[in-house]
């Protein structure tokens, strides 16, 4: 019934953004300066990795009118990013974690595309591949260029399409997009290939932030030329979690010159759904860990900044990490590292997948994480990757980066 539901409102969605395209192809006048708005609904680790095609667009198009739209869950991730004219927060369906009734999403559409219909942007990107949502939104708002990834049930909506690949990193699918927007407005298409080093992300955290970090780090007894370690072991799927008495573990190991030329003061974070998971890390630990559980996005990317490692598995955090340049490693399990890993150099960012299935998953990565709790103890992954792994491959992380461990 609820597929039925879905497919009649799909299909009146068609219907009335045929209008609404024929109407902006008759009023096609091209607007100076260009007005382009970009949707992403995804949360943090997304959000961080979208971050290239926002100053690319910018780099391309220097007058253009730049607008977001993004979860208010990863608005402050893009809030100060110097690219954008414009911040709209939206609460898409789908990706608030929370239950919705079935009519919820297609309310929140129709409402939501007459406030974008008044803003007559001239240029669309529906930046997230599989958001069906968001393309409807741009076509029934009449955005006369609307280009997205060709996925179903989404394709219909949009005015230029691209043929998604199965397994591109995701900050490369988005500038493929950007570039294909950019040629939609007449402007020349983005130079390749598509690098970190040419396009990298970007997140800068104020004076403020910087201080706060000293201030804290200060008051707890670090003091500032203290080789500091953040261990960031939580994430919003449970599946993608690692063993916490492994990370107590490595965390006193790291605390000792066992592993590092110098001993280091270990730093636990984690959002407030993750207190419990941090205290139990560090009821773990012999060594005595600083927690901070109540950072602010630009305080976290100051703590990182500081930060001479940072460890972690498939999370938001770790591709902060890379924004602010600290050497990180991180464990995948379920997650496609080729389309999700670090965005940076390879030598300062390393990644250990697991490399055996679970039982009841044909492969590796399998990719999904809506695992309900009771299931969790058939998907063990991530929890399989053994420890003197994660030893061996921080050791060799050092190895590459004398000069921040050796002073």
């Amino acid at each position: 019934m609820k597929n039925v539901l879905r497919m009649i409102l799909l299909t009146i969605v068609r219907i009335l953004g045929a209008l609404q395209s024929r109407k902006a192809a008759l009023n096609d006048h091209k607007r100076v300066p260009d007005r382009i708005l970009l949707l992403r609904p995804d949360h943090f680790g997304d959000a961080i990795l979208m971050t290239p095609v926002l100053q690319a667009l910018r780099t391309h198009a220097p007058d253009a009118h730049i607008a977001m739209m993004i979860g208010p869950w990863s608005s402050e991730v893009v809030a100060r990013h110097p690219a954008l004219d414009r911040l709209i927060t939206c609460p898409f369906p789908g990706f608030q974690r929370t239950s919705q009734r079935v009519l919820d999403p297609y309310i929140l559409l129709f409402r939501t595309a007459q406030q974008v219909r008044r803003e007559h942007y001239d240029l669309a990107i529906n930046l997230r591949p599989d958001f069906w949502w968001g393309a409807a939104l741009i076509y029934l708002a009449g955005v006369p260029r609307r280009i997205g990834y060709a996925i179903q049930p989404g394709t219909p909506f949009l005015s230029c399409t691209l043929p998604f690949p199965a397994a591109e990193h995701a900050t490369v699918s988005n500038l493929r997009l950007g570039s294909a927007g950019l040629q939609a407005l007449g402007y020349p298409a983005l130079e390749e290939p598509y690098t970190p080093a040419q396009y990298p992300l970007s997140f800068q955290p104020t004076h403020t932030e910087r201080t706060w970090v000293d201030e804290h780090l200060q008051s707890a007894g670090v003091d500032s030329k203290e080789t500091v370690v953040v261990i960031h072991a939580g994430t919003g799927g449970a599946v993608k979690h690692w063993r916490n008495e492994a990370w107590s573990s490595i965390a006193d190991k790291l605390a000792t010159t066992e592993i590092l030329p110098r001993a280091a003061r270990i730093v636990l974070t984690g959002s407030k759904s993750e207190i419990s998971m941090v205290e139990e890390i560090a009821r773990g630990m012999k060594s005595q860990p600083v927690l901070l559980t109540s950072t602010t996005v630009g305080q976290l990317a100051a703590l990182l900044s500081r930060a001479q490692l940072v460890l972690g598995v498939d999370n938001g955090p770790l591709h902060m990490a890379v924004a602010q340049n600290t050497p990180s490693l991180r464990l995948f399990g379920p997650t496609d590292p080729h389309i999700f890993g670090p965005w940076g150099d390879q030598e300062r960012h390393r990644v250990i997948a697991a490399i055996q299935p679970c039982a009841t998953c044909l492969t590796i990565p399998c990719g999904r994480l809506d695992f309900r709790p009771e299931e969790l103890p058939e998907h063990p992954c991530v929890r399989n990757i053994p420890e003197r792994q994660v030893l061996r491959m921080i050791a060799e992380l050092v190895q590459t980066e004398v000069s921040p461990y050796g002073s």
